[in-house]
């Protein structure tokens, strides 16, 4: 279990009318929590999921969260990233514009990505009139402008123990042929059982879930230069390239080809 830091959550409000910037390269986690400024988060080389009162997100690699000020929330580390980046927006530089009003989980352009890295060794609190308060005020005005598609998909998670390690199995083994009758077995269930308990547990079908789990590997795949379309389907599960592109079109409203950053 990673360490719980909750030392830097009072600092983000100390002064409300200025930026605050907190960087890490430690794993951490904290408790349910609310801040008054909006939240960008950005994993650089891992994933993470958000959970908030009522649901959990999966946070792909090379996508950001955006957090709006007052919503209940915190993050879950279970990738090692190689650095977390912490961007907070005092809540009136926000107003009038709905953008900032909505959780959402954007992939990050490579403009967002090249101004976020700039911002590497910068720390707490960014007055107006200091080194840097400009570039954050350029990012707060771009991240509506660049971030028009946000991820269409909300992937379950729970805490329940028993189900857990089975999901672990499928995000660590998505390229296999899964299916229910075969892996309910090796973690102790019946096929009933294990499809009872994503019901209850997850709200939708075993097979409803490798679906979204199939397409959102395939974003993060996507993401990455080095790989075709043929090449993440087969390696997202996929026996062939029409079924993946079908199934992604069918989740996020448009084929593989036409995804963008």
């Amino acid at each position: 279990m990673e360490p719980v830091n909750d030392s830097v959550l009072p600092l983000v409000d100390e002064v409300p009318g200025c930026y605050y910037i907190w960087h890490t390269k430690a794993e951490f986690r904290h408790k349910m929590h609310t801040h008054n400024k909006g939240q960008l988060t950005y994993f650089q080389g891992g994933s993470a999921f958000l959970h908030t009162n009522d649901k959990s997100y999966f946070l792909p690699a090379r996508h950001y969260v955006w957090v709006p000020p007052g919503m209940p929330h915190y993050l879950e580390q279970r990738d090692t990233a190689y650095s977390v980046r912490n961007l907070y927006f005092p809540a009136l530089l926000l107003k009038k514009q709905p953008f900032f009003d909505k959780l959402g989980i954007y992939p990050a352009s490579n403009l967002i990505y090249e101004l976020l890295l700039y911002t590497e060794n910068w720390i707490g609190n960014i007055h107006k009139g200091a080194p840097g308060y400009d570039l954050l005020t350029a990012i707060k005005s771009l991240l509506p402008e660049v971030s028009k598609q946000p991820l269409p998909i909300a992937l379950p998670t729970t805490d329940n123990l028993k189900l857990r390690p089975v999901l672990r199995y499928l995000h660590e083994n998505i390229s296999e042929k899964l299916s229910m009758p075969e892996l309910a077995p090796q973690f102790g269930f019946s096929e009933r059982s294990l499809y009872r308990l994503f019901r209850t547990e997850m709200d939708i079908s075993f097979l409803q879930y490798l679906k979204m789990l199939r397409v959102i590997k395939g974003i993060e795949m996507l993401l990455k230069a080095d790989q075709n379309i043929s090449e993440i389907a087969f390696k997202t599960g996929y026996e062939s390239i029409s079924a993946f592109s079908n199934t992604f079109q069918q989740i996020v409203g448009m084929r593989p080809s036409e995804f963008k950053l």
